[in-house]
């Protein structure tokens, strides 16, 4: 994964509307639900380099959505496990194939893993961030258990090995059994609550522009200021957009031993949405030694207007 936003794709997949929704995670990984608060967040939609403490956000080419394909730049997602049943713990296994059809082995490691696979309900109420194991023939594993039935989406945000090689994020729709009840979608809210501890949200995302999204996490109404490095930063900020789950994947401003960036209480993202829309938002953070996760549902405005002069502004690309 890469310090900034990438729409790409922890910019795979949103497929309903976002709101404020947290909960605890079960199984390995967490899970954020509007009925279970959860504990234990690229293509990286992930977009340009962020920029760094204290400098201010200009615009920003926003990169292609990503998670919206199982197929990309000659590289396939193998979904070797299509469906579970809701509220039965099962393997969930997946093999990404190069052009010539043969199981990718080797992979260029981004913040600690060579594979970060983000899976959500189409509803955006359900959310995990999983780190499977890979097996020696190229088979990625991890056990799931899914809260309830109803449709969801894997995405695999991986770099193949290779100098040259580009990060991906490939979607594929995961179905789960059962009685299927489905939910709204939280209403935006710049507050949410997960196992004790209040994060609040001062930001927002613009179309087609960069902008700051800062996060204040604090517990028992004081802010927390020794938070713990999780996968190379001190948090990890995924949006998914509402409709189609295009999955954008964002990362702080700064990192753990740069010399400026403090361990809370405060998490600042650079990001640019793809487009108008309601996203879901999910921070995961450590402290304590576990990781929890946050949700939050933003709107996505109008377009940025052109510039008078007929010539769009000055963009970056990473």
């Amino acid at each position: 994964m890469h310090t900034g936003l990438r729409i790409t794709a922890f910019a795979a997949a949103l497929a309903a509307t976002f709101g404020a929704a947290y909960g605890v995670g079960k199984g390995v990984e967490p899970v954020v639900s509007d009925t279970a608060k959860s504990e234990p967040a690229r293509h990286d939609g992930h977009t340009e380099e962020s920029p760094g403490p204290g400098e201010g956000a200009g615009a920003h080419a926003a990169a292609p959505a990503g998670g919206l394909q199982v197929s990309e730049s000659g590289y396939t997602l193998d979904l070797r496990t299509p469906s579970v049943t809701a509220g039965h713990r099962a393997d969930l296994r997946l093999v990404i194939r190069d052009a010539e059809g043969r199981a990718v082995t080797a992979y260029q490691r981004e913040h600690d893993k060579e594979l970060h696979l983000i899976l959500a309900s189409r509803d955006l109420v359900t959310y995990r961030h999983l780190h499977p194991t890979r097996a020696a023939d190229g088979t990625w594993s991890t056990p799931v258990d899914l809260p309830e039935a109803g449709d969801y989406r894997v995405f695999a945000d991986f770099t193949p090995a290779g100098e040259d090689a580009e990060n991906l994020t490939l979607g594929a729709d995961l179905a789960a059994s059962g009685t299927y009840k489905p939910h709204k979608l939280p209403a935006p809210a710049d507050t949410a609550e997960v196992n004790g501890y209040d994060v609040e949200l001062d930001g927002g995302l613009r179309p087609g522009a960069a902008s700051e999204l800062k996060l204040k996490v604090s517990r028992d109404g004081k802010p927390v200021t020794d938070l713990q490095p999780y996968l190379g930063a001190y948090g990890h900020l995924v949006a998914l957009r509402s409709g189609d789950l295009a999955y954008l994947h964002v990362h702080p401003n700064g990192e753990p031993g740069d010399g400026t960036t403090e361990p809370g209480p405060d998490i600042s993202f650079t990001a640019t949405a793809p487009s108008v829309g309601t996203y879901r938002l999910f921070l995961d953070f450590k402290h304590d030694g576990k990781v929890h996760t946050a949700a939050f549902t933003v709107h996505a405005g109008e377009a940025s207007a052109p510039d008078p002069a007929g010539e769009p502004p000055a963009q970056h690309t990473h």
